[in-house]
């Protein structure tokens, strides 16, 4: 973008070495040369992308496309043998400085990822990918595929106790309401049984009213020794209803004669007569 942006009308030329050099000078890369060659054909600051450029440009090569000045950062890049390599282009006066991004160098990137190395290991084998895909000894995978079980037993338990916490939470809620609704209906049916038995209650009012109907609707009662309208039966008093005789009381027991008293101090004898004689 800086460089697109140096001149009105800039036609920017980016130069890619190839594997083969940058292996050879400055190290093994992560992209192929074909693939850094496509990802810069789709940057829309990049006008023309060359091929297989020399590691440092020469006369010929500047000449051949065109090229009116090389923009790079003004910090001497040491390869090859040289202790900078732009120093020539920087003598004819056809070098234009740029300033570094911080933080998106290949060394920086490269950094990262070397820091993280266990992680994306961890990662990619839980991916699918083979130790051998990986480059990693047999020992190592094992060890990689004990700290993944470990870290999902880890977030397992994680996560059951955010879940309990989170129920525990929900029932101390549902707890402080039940509580609230209970003493706010006890307060309401002390308040209605009150109300209701109170000594000013209406169940007091009622029932005075109930003794005031019941003592107008029911007759005087009658005096003592007042008589009765009924005729009542003297507890000494002879019955003098006759009782049936019983024909087995008739037919034992034999009629009874009257005594004879006789004067004199002889006792009286009672002679019994039978029937027929």
């Amino acid at each position: 973008m800086q460089a697109k942006n140096l001149f009105p009308n800039t036609h920017l030329i980016v130069g890619v070495c190839s594997d083969e050099l940058t292996h050879q000078f400055k190290g093994y890369t992560v992209m192929t040369e074909d693939e850094r060659y496509d990802a810069l054909t789709h940057c829309r600051y990049i006008d023309e992308v060359v091929r297989d450029a020399p590691w440092t440009l020469t006369t010929e090569f500047l000449k051949k496309h065109k090229i009116d000045f090389v923009a790079h950062d003004d910090i001497p890049y040491t390869s090859a043998g040289s202790d900078d390599v732009y120093k020539h282009i920087k003598e004819a006066g056809m070098f234009v400085a740029t300033q570094r991004t911080e933080g998106i160098s290949t060394s920086d990137l490269i950094t990262r990822i070397v820091r993280d190395y266990d992680i994306y290991v961890r990662r990619n084998l839980q991916r699918g990918y083979t130790a051998q895909e990986l480059n990693v000894g047999f020992i190592k995978e094992k060890k990689y595929r004990l700290q993944n079980q470990v870290d999902k037993m880890k977030e397992t338990v994680r996560t059951v106790e955010e879940k309990s916490k989170h129920f525990v939470y929900r029932m101390e809620e549902k707890s402080q309401d039940l509580i609230t609704k209970w003493e706010e209906k006890s307060r309401e049916f002390i308040g209605n049984f009150l109300e209701l038995f109170g000594p000013d209650g209406a169940w007091h009012a009622i029932q005075e009213r109930s003794g005031r109907m019941l003592q107008a609707l029911s007759p005087y009662s009658s005096p003592r020794g007042s008589p009765s309208s009924s005729p009542t039966r003297h507890p000494h008093s002879p019955d003098l209803s006759p009782t049936p005789a019983s024909p087995s009381n008739a037919s034992l027991s034999p009629p009874t004669p009257p005594r004879a008293r006789k004067k004199g101090k002889r006792k009286s004898t009672s002679t019994y007569s039978r029937h027929g004689q």
